[in-house]
């Protein structure tokens, strides 16, 4: 499937910004899944630098400095990209009990395997807990395949939390949203890994796009899609695979991925430094549109 994105975030101070220093993890990844044929950016002032590197994790940072005085900045980002079918992939993996992954995960000396292993321990926004290991637990059961586990436990999510766009933010801990019971695609992937890394296994934070369509003889509203955020399990011979406790569903054609990391601190889309402004309005919208073949 072909996707054409265009992704804008519009930043509307209260007082004027004399410079400001940035990064975008704006770029899709390329991968066994996935190509991006596409990536611009379009930045309005006009910034003095831009430059592209990759980050730790094989994400594509884009740094760009302002330096000219400015009351507002847009940052618009257009990329095309073409995501293969892997949904069949969930048939042939994690037929090994989740026990013999995290043994073998902590025991090997397998340089694949010793990469994976850094997503095993707590990270900035995801710490490990007696409250989140109890919830995993009832997913977790002795002997269970570790491919049936991780499903059981994104259902759970999907059943027992309620998506409540008003009651977090990305400073919202963990455990409120365990005790609340509610949150965004951001808590859900949190949580989701927070559960797998305290049974000792390894997950990872992704975010990206999901394609959205209009009820069936309507035209798809212009930003009514937005950005998405689910989690990976590493599954051994087989390496990451994705799951979606927001819609209870294995990503495929319909996620496209942006970036890959820890937690969200590792992939937040564009960050940076400003000189002066105080307060600002913030505006984001985003357009997914199938480019048919």
């Amino acid at each position: 499937m072909k996707y054409r994105i265009k992704h804008t975030t519009h930043y509307q101070y209260n007082n004027q910004v004399s410079m400001c220093f940035n990064e975008a993890r704006m770029s899709p990844l390329n991968g066994a899944h996935q190509t991006c044929a596409r990536n611009r950016f379009v930045i309005h002032p006009a910034p003095d630098s831009l430059n592209k590197r990759f980050d730790y994790f094989g994400n594509q940072v884009t740094s760009f400095d302002i330096l000219q005085p400015h009351r507002e900045m847009s940052v618009t980002v257009y990329s095309e990209v073409q995501v293969l079918d892997h949904s069949q992939q969930a048939l042939f993996v994690g037929n090994e009990p989740w026990e013999s992954v995290r043994d073998t995960l902590a025991r090997t000396t397998n340089p694949d395997y010793l990469m994976a292993r850094e997503y095993m321990m707590p990270s900035m926004l995801i710490p490990v807990f007696d409250e989140v290991r109890e919830y995993a637990l009832a997913s977790f059961t002795p002997q269970r395949p570790v491919m049936d586990a991780v499903r059981d436990l994104m259902e759970r999510i999907f059943t027992d939390f309620k998506y409540d766009p008003g009651f977090s933010t990305i400073s919202t801990p963990l455990k409120t949203v365990l005790a609340h019971r509610r949150g965004v695609c951001q808590d859900f992937a949190h949580l989701g890994i927070a559960c797998v890394r305290s049974m000792g296994l390894a997950a990872g934070y992704v975010s990206g796009y999901l394609e959205t369509l209009p009820p069936p003889g309507e035209k798809k509203m212009e930003g009514a899609d937005a950005s998405h955020a689910w989690f990976s399990v590493y599954m051994l011979e087989h390496g990451w695979v994705q799951f979606d406790p927001t819609n209870n569903i294995l990503p495929s054609v319909q996620h496209i991925t942006l970036a890959f990391g820890r937690d969200f601190a590792d992939v937040t889309p564009l960050k940076g430094v400003i000189y002066g402004g105080d307060d600002h309005e913030l505006s984001v919208f985003v357009d997914v549109h199938r480019i048919e073949e």
